[in-house]
């Protein structure tokens, strides 16, 4: 019997997959979970329960949660990488750590091909496929709700016949869960006008009072919170459970998905949007000008193209050395006020600190030129715009 690796959730759709893959294609499925930061150990044992329970005839899982820091967040976080200056990009990178973990695995047991269960409709479905075309060609790629057009409503009957009960409830809404943030997808986000329900994000706002936190950085990398010395993993992981109660970091995502149609997705991401925010802040009191331009430029592009699935292009890892360059004397205190669904970066402290009043105070006093020579630089800096004044509006 041939193998199939199957990228598995425990949702509807893959819920669906692992019995027809068996059962109508008549396959020896192996499923497969990769936990990026999103998941509890009681929730993955719950997930491993229902993959046996479907009929699976091995599941395993892979912690990517590391590696796909190392691999992939801090180079967002070094670029300060937002989406439509909203989104951090929570599934877009996730999926792409996902889908080469999945691959690898492939690789490690030999199988004949490997599933997900991705729509016709969005992103995900080229992601998976592209990264799959590009480091197992040789594996056939097999997606059942996809060639099948299949709605959620046909999916539970589905189950349903096959003596599987799948709430209809449950599956009113989509939630995928990582280090770097919780999609939220549901009847609102279909459309342009409606926003989703208190009760459909996953965290229920608790805290009401303010809260400053210090957040430490060294060399672009949050490394402490109030003081403590934190695993960056650890510190995103404390941070977000800080804020996230705050009712901090959520939004509604508008893009441009990969095959052209616009889409909008729901998210909650407190640590991520604070962390970038703060370090932005640090970076623009520790980094020059153009320094601050070039990354602007290339991150947005990274962001970009890592959104749209393109993670092995050999162009990602020459901008991820530029980014990793840029953070040498990014290193400091970070100070930020946390309220009810809002923050405020207050200040920073750092030692590289550019913004020193031994060169001078903005707006009041200079120590480092005189008034003479800021005649003569005005004079030259302007100059070869005023000749072009003249001549074309003496022509």
């Amino acid at each position: 019997m041939k193998k199939v690796v199957l990228a598995f959730s425990g949702g509807l759709d893959t819920s669906f997959c692992c019995i027809y893959l068996a059962q109508d294609r008549g396959l020896e499925v192996h499923s497969v979970i990769v936990n990026t930061g999103g998941f509890s150990d009681e929730e993955l044992q719950e997930i491993e329960k229902r993959a046996y329970a479907l009929g699976v005839k091995s599941h395993a899982v892979v912690d990517e949660t590391e590696s796909y820091y190392e691999g992939c967040i801090k180079y967002l976080v070094f670029g300060n990488v937002l989406k439509n200056a909203t989104y951090p990009l929570s599934v877009s990178a996730e999926r792409v750590s996902q889908a080469t973990a999945i691959a690898n695995y492939v690789k490690k047991i030999g199988a004949d091909y490997v599933a997900h269960g991705s729509t016709g409709a969005g992103n995900d479905q080229v992601r998976f496929d592209m990264i799959f075309n590009i480091l197992i060609p040789e594996v056939e790629i097999i997606t059942p709700i996809r060639d099948l057009k299949l709605s959620r409503e046909a999916e539970i009957e589905y189950l349903a016949q096959h003596g599987v009960e799948y709430s209809a409830e449950k599956a009113r809404y989509s939630i995928n869960k990582g280090l770097w943030g919780t999609s939220v997808g549901g009847k609102e986000t279909l459309t342009s006008h409606e926003t989703l329900p208190e009760s459909a994000w996953p965290t229920q706002v608790s805290e009401t009072e303010s809260r400053r936190v210090e957040l430490t950085f060294e060399k672009g990398e949050l490394v402490a919170i109030d003081g403590e010395k934190l695993a960056p993993v650890r510190a995103i992981q404390k941070l977000q459970a800080i804020a996230q109660p705050f009712g901090i970091g959520r939004d509604i995502h508008v893009g441009d998905t990969i095959i052209g149609i616009k889409g909008r997705v729901g998210f909650e991401a407190a640590g991520p949007i604070i962390i970038i925010k703060a370090h932005h802040t640090l970076e623009k009191h520790t980094l020059t000008k153009w320094q601050l331009s070039w990354k602007e430029q290339l991150s947005s592009f990274y962001g970009n193209w890592l959104h749209e699935g393109q993670f092995h292009d050999p162009i990602m890892r020459n901008i991820e050395a530029f980014l990793a360059d840029t953070q040498k004397f990014v290193s400091g205190k970070v100070f930020v006020e946390l309220l009810p669904y809002r923050f405020q970066v207050i200040g920073i402290e750092s030692n590289h600190d550019l913004m020193s009043n031994k060169f001078g105070s903005y707006g009041e006093m200079n120590n480092a030129w005189s008034g003479e020579d800021v005649k003569g630089f005005s004079k030259i800096f302007g100059n070869q715009v005023m000749i072009w004044h003249k001549v074309n509006n003496e022509a």
